[in-house]
């Protein structure tokens, strides 16, 4: 089965206005997650140290974490390069906040964040430590797996 063809031109779908901080622009984006739902791209935007939602048809986006002047820190409210972010079926989102070597979840419409799994700013091989996770997800019993790179290894969270 093909989905598209081979010499096909891409459609943009969500910034393209250049490297920036202003809603209809992105900063490094290095994943997304669309929420079918909604009909919505969750974006991460590395150098942004943000996470925003843009709308399919939408010409900008709102701010789901982190601060819109793109700054980075440890706080509750802040990221420092994340790379990943997922949803669960309430609409929470969870993001891989790697250099504070942490998963941050965040309730839906809410800008404070918990952390999940890590400890905000440690890195270690300990079981309750992260060392520079990038990739997550969750099984069908919402457990949390993290592709924790900097241990070579994938950690498993159970659900709580």
């Amino acid at each position: 089965m093909e989905y598209y063809i081979g010499n096909s031109s891409g459609v943009v779908v969500a910034g393209g206005q250049g490297f920036g901080l202003n809603p209809t622009q992105l900063c490094y984006p290095v994943n997304v997650y669309l929420d079918s739902p909604s009909n919505s791209l969750f974006i991460v935007n590395y150098y942004c140290n943000t996470i925003v939602r843009w709308i399919l048809g939408d010409n900008s986006w709102t701010l789901v974490a982190g601060n819109v002047n793109g700054i980075n820190g440890d706080t509750s409210v802040l990221l420092s390069g994340p790379s990943t972010v997922i949803l669960d079926p309430l609409g929470n989102v969870y993001v891989s906040d790697s250099s504070n070597n942490r998963v941050q979840s965040f309730l839906l419409n809410q800008i404070n964040g918990s952390t999940l799994a890590g400890i905000t700013g440690i890195n270690g091989s300990a079981n309750n430590l992260l060392d520079y996770p990038l990739g997550i997800t969750f099984d069908a019993q919402l457990n949390l797996y993290v592709a924790d790179s900097g241990n070579q290894r994938v950690q498993k969270f159970s659900r709580y």
